[in-house]
């Protein structure tokens, strides 16, 4: 995905979440309704103009990429040895079976693999990542490669506990298409990654525990 076609997606996720909120906030009344169908209205103005009224007012450049990253870290203790939890992660094709917002990983290469992710509306997002930090048993880390919807660096540990288990551990820096107004509107829509990986892991924990995966 070209940088062009990635400001465009992330246009379109912006302007159909602008328009939901904004016959949202039509529909109620008193300062909650106003305030969605204002922030409504703000989104998919500045999707179909390219313009931030906002941001110009404040003298800042209107580019969702210039907002400051968003970090998210969660832990989970699984009941299975580290390198076979990592070898079941390091094969990331793996991971839409258990991981709700994923739609596809498709890998290219030994490092570079092409993601795409449900987002607000029924859309998605998508960008190629690589990785540039692998440490069998221990640690994957990653970063997304120009281009991406979705611009995001992160990494991925996996401890061996006395119990035998392995604490995962992910970490995750991101900036949302519409910059931090836009991780606003989907956690309204539920599909904000902090709340994501969260629930994933869990998923991944009771998927793992529950079966016997194989590479």
């Amino acid at each position: 995905m070209t940088k062009t076609e990635g400001m465009d997606q992330g246009r379109m996720i912006s302007g159909a979440a602008g328009g939901a909120l904004l016959l949202m906030g039509l529909k109620k009344r008193g300062v909650l309704g106003f305030g969605m169908a204002a922030v409504g209205g703000y989104l998919a103005y500045r999707a179909a103009t390219g313009n931030d009224p906002v941001m110009a007012a404040a003298g800042l450049s209107g580019n969702a990429s210039a907002a400051k990253p968003i970090f998210v870290e969660h832990s989970v203790v699984i009941d299975r040895p580290a390198q076979q939890v990592y070898d079941y992660w390091r094969k990331l094709d793996n991971l839409p079976q258990i991981m709700s917002h994923l739609e596809t990983v498709t890998v290219l290469d030994d490092k570079r693999s092409r993601w795409v992710a449900k987002a607000p509306l029924g859309t998605h997002v998508e960008w190629e990542a690589e990785i540039v930090n692998d440490k069998p048993g221990e640690r994957i880390g990653w970063h997304s490669l120009p281009g991406a919807t979705v611009d995001n660096a992160g990494s991925v540990q996996f401890e061996s506990m006395p119990t035998g288990g392995t604490r995962i551990h992910v970490a995750l820096s991101y900036r949302p298409p519409a910059g931090p107004l836009g991780a606003a509107v989907a956690k309204l829509f539920g599909e904000e990654p902090s709340q994501q990986i969260a629930e994933d892991l869990q998923k991944f924990k009771a998927a793992f525990e529950g079966s016997n995966p194989k590479n």
